[in-house]
């Protein structure tokens, strides 16, 4: 592809997502716009991974800049390189089929909110999304960045009218500015006197820096990035904004979005700083492990099925911040073959979360667009009355729960290969790091299967638990058939692990000082870590379960010829079976509950009415319990307290009287004018 033809694509890229935006504001009737607003959207992802894979393909950064557009920081500047053009796929996987869900999902909003808006913001916020992986300049990245949030932000308040949703909206509006400011920051220190914002000039100011200044943009940028990403303990906005937002853009915002903060710290990390200290890795497995083992524990408690998937998202954050501390690490110490799987592992993990995240973000939009509630306690038995969609969500259980055949498997079995033989290591920090990292990875896979056998088990399985379950109807065509493509995706991903593996080990090749000589991380079907010690064939692994598969439908047929027996279920003494003899979401996670009582600390309330003439003779029990997490009672309550406060009193100062007004502009300007004078001098 030349270099014409690439130029031709981004800006068909640009010009889709702008013209599905410009489309679907214009007065249509709603099922054209709908219509209109998601083949733009398919149309700009879909040239997005074009773009992405010219540039992995031939391996050469594809760069244009504008003078003319934002003169004042040095032109719109765009490079697309190897490390943009990994997370630029990532944004058309996703982006193509929830672009086609939302075309039926948004149909139900019809008369309730404004479909212009909900398809112009999702247009722009791919194209934002886009224009960060491209950003060469500190302004064209943070004008990208800001307008990406910001577009987030608008799809987050589709359902304005709820409570809840305009809590989680402040709640995201704040982290996210909390966040840039930090990101800037970071940015600010890594400028050169003599001005100048691009990238190349920022990698060459990172070299004359002091290490302690380097290290203080390193955790800046993890900071700043990091609230992007829901890394604990930043997370707070997620499980609230992951929900409210409409399915498809929580698709996009959990599987896409938060990968962005990940792109973030590497594009400091990796690129802009080069090679850290070793307690730049230490530190990223610290906190990757505390979110992944925060997240799957809130997840594992949740009754409200869309926050059970946010709440993973943090864990799965968590794993791939753990992959990337890894590399960091394992680059200090200069061992590029340990850094280069570490790296890969974690890049392959964001590439399958975006992938079963979308699915089961979209699987559970279609069960609240068929039952007209997420609360688990409220379903069950809809394996019946929507097959479809219990199918996808079933193989994005599998997958997200580490479950062969599928993609999750592979993915977190590599982040193990890359952690275990450093466990023995002699170089100071790495073993105790190490050996934290993978008791966190597996505790964190095995509460993950807890989590989603609960999340499939409670909402499909068993008898219908309320009217809803009972009535409810399957997805539409264009919602099944993009959660049918997320499905294959997983399985694709899974079994041709061994295909896409060496093309991410080559994504980071150059970076920090790895080598461009990418270690060989394959033998053909098989995968084998450099080092040895262990090796895996993803395909040999599916014919096994095929085959144990087999064998048992073959067993059970035997047995049904030699005569079958059709019983009741064993229903504890009672005859007939009802919904109140089955487990609930509240009653499947309580042994966890009480198990880390000490983490949960949840609040209880139980009430007992007797009868009025023998307190032996009870009539009604009530038991109420909540779960406030951990981190939002003892940081975030008493931080918000404060600053309101704080700002109640400030208010005074808002007299109204235009006099006072005039005063505060003439003390800031002579307090602006000492500042210049004391810092020229």
């Amino acid at each position: 592809m030349t270099l014409e033809t690439t130029a031709c694509v981004l800006a068909y890229m640009v010009l889709a997502y702008l013209g599905g935006a410009v489309a679907a504001l214009l007065p249509l009737r709603p099922d054209l716009t709908r219509a209109l607003s998601a083949a733009a959207a398919i149309g700009g992802a879909v040239a997005g991974i074009v773009l992405a894979a010219r540039v992995l393909i031939g391996g050469a950064p594809f760069a244009l800049t504008v003078p003319a557009l934002l003169s004042v920081g040095g032109g719109l500047a765009l490079r697309l390189d190897t490390l943009g053009a990994f997370f630029l796929i990532l944004v058309g996987v996703v982006a193509a089929p929830a672009a086609l869900y939302g075309a039926g999902y948004s149909r139900a909003y019809t008369g309730r909110y404004s479909l212009r808006w909900l398809g112009a913001m999702l247009n722009l916020f791919l194209l934002t999304m886009s224009v960060v992986t491209l950003a060469d300049n500190v302004l064209t990245f943070v004008l990208a960045w800001e307008a990406m949030s910001l577009a987030s932000y608008f799809l987050v308040m589709t359902e304005h009218e709820r409570a809840d949703t305009v809590a989680a909206g402040g709640w995201y509006l704040a982290m996210t500015h909390v966040g840039l400011a930090l990101i800037l920051s970071a940015f600010l220190l890594l400028v050169p006197p003599s001005g100048g914002g691009s990238f190349a000039e920022l990698r060459g100011m990172a070299v004359t820096l002091s290490p302690s200044l380097r290290g203080v943009v390193f955790v800046l940028a993890v900071l700043g990035f990091g609230s992007k990403a829901g890394l604990v303990p930043l997370h707070v906005w997620l499980p609230r904004a992951h929900p409210a937002a409409p399915s498809h853009v929580s698709a996009l915002m959990s599987g896409v979005m938060v990968k962005l903060g990940v792109y973030g710290i590497l594009r400091v990390a990796l690129d802009l700083l080069g090679v850290g200290p070793a307690w730049w890795g230490a530190l990223l497995i610290g906190l990757g492990a505390a979110s992944a083992l925060v997240g799957v524990l809130y997840a594992l408690m949740e009754d409200d099925l869309k926050r059970l998937l946010a709440y993973s998202s943090v864990e799965n954050v968590g794993l791939i911040f753990i992959g990337v501390g890894a590399g960091l690490l394992f680059t200090s110490l200069r061992e590029p073959a340990a850094a280069a799987l570490a790296l890969a592992a974690a890049l392959y993990h964001a590439l399958n979360h975006a992938v079963f995240k979308g699915l089961l973000f979209l699987g559970a939009g279609a069960v609240a667009h068929a039952t007209g509630t997420r609360d688990m306690n409220r379903l069950g038995g809809l394996v019946r009355r929507l097959p479809w969609t219990a199918a996808c969500f079933l193989v994005g259980a599998l997958a997200i729960g580490g479950l062969p055949p599928f993609n999750g498997f592979v993915s977190e079995w590599l982040l193990f290969q890359s952690l275990l033989p450093a466990i023995g290591s002699s170089a100071p920090l790495v073993a105790p790091v190490m050996t934290l990292a993978v008791g966190a990875l597996a505790l964190t896979a095995g509460l993950a299967a807890a989590a989603f056998v609960k999340a499939f088990g409670i909402t499909f399985l068993a008898l219908p638990r309320s009217v809803e379950a009972r009535e409810a109807h399957e997805a539409t065509a264009t919602m099944r058939a993009s959660m049918v493509v997320l499905a294959a995706l997983c399985a694709l991903l899974g079994l041709g692990a061994a295909f896409v593996l060496p093309a991410l080990g080559g994504i980071v090749a150059g970076y920090a000082g790895l080598p461009r000589v990418v270690p060989p991380l394959t033998a053909g079907a098989l995968l084998l870590p450099p080092g040895g010690g262990a090796s895996m064939s993803p395909s040999l692994v599916a014919i096994g379960l095929l085959l144990a598969m087999g064998a048992a439908w073959v067993a059970v047929r035997v047995g049904a010829a030699r005569g079958l027996r059709v019983s009741d279920t064993w229903g504890c003494g009672r005859i007939g079976q009802t919904p109140r003899m089955e487990y609930t979401s509240t009653a499947y996670a309580e042994p966890l509950r009480r198990v880390f009582a000490e983490l949960y600390r949840p609040t209880e309330d139980l009430t007992i009415d007797v009868h009025p003439e023998s307190r032996y003779f009870v009539q009604s029990i009530a038991y109420r319990s909540e779960i406030v997490p951990w981190f939002e009672r003892y940081v975030y309550g008493p931080l918000v307290r404060r600053v309101a406060a704080v700002a109640g009193r400030t208010r005074a100062i808002q007299s109204g009287s235009a006099h006072a007004y005039l005063a505060y502009l003439v003390v800031a300007l002579l307090a602006l004018l000492a500042i210049s004078l004391a810092w020229s001098g």
